[in-house]
């Protein structure tokens, strides 16, 4: 396993409850700021075998990157079962909820 990809799993590991961080934010605290689409790549294929959080990685505007209707409800009901509100526009309010 590469350095990079270690530290990312760390890193979302240790995403608090109620907590999001956003794909760069994640890349930048493992020391590659321009790599947020290795974050959702580590996310698609090690989320099972890490159990990793993988809810609580949103992207910079504080919006729910999937595509799927059905991972994205799963991933709000996750958040929203943290305490994580989506507003009516369903973003989340990194202000408030970013760790």
């Amino acid at each position: 396993m590469q350095p990079f990809t270690a530290e990312v799993i760390r890193i979302i590991q240790s995403i608090p409850e109620g907590k999001v961080m956003t794909y760069g934010q994640v890349a930048a605290l493992a020391g590659s700021p321009r790599a947020a689409r290795q974050v959702v790549r580590v996310l698609h294929t090690m989320s099972e075998k890490h159990a990793l959080p993988w809810h609580r990685v949103v992207n910079k505007l504080g919006e729910i990157s999937m595509t799927q209707d059905e991972q994205r409800l799963i991933q709000e009901m996750k958040l929203e079962d943290e305490g994580v509100e989506l507003g009516l526009d369903r973003r989340i309010d990194l202000s408030k909820y970013q760790a």
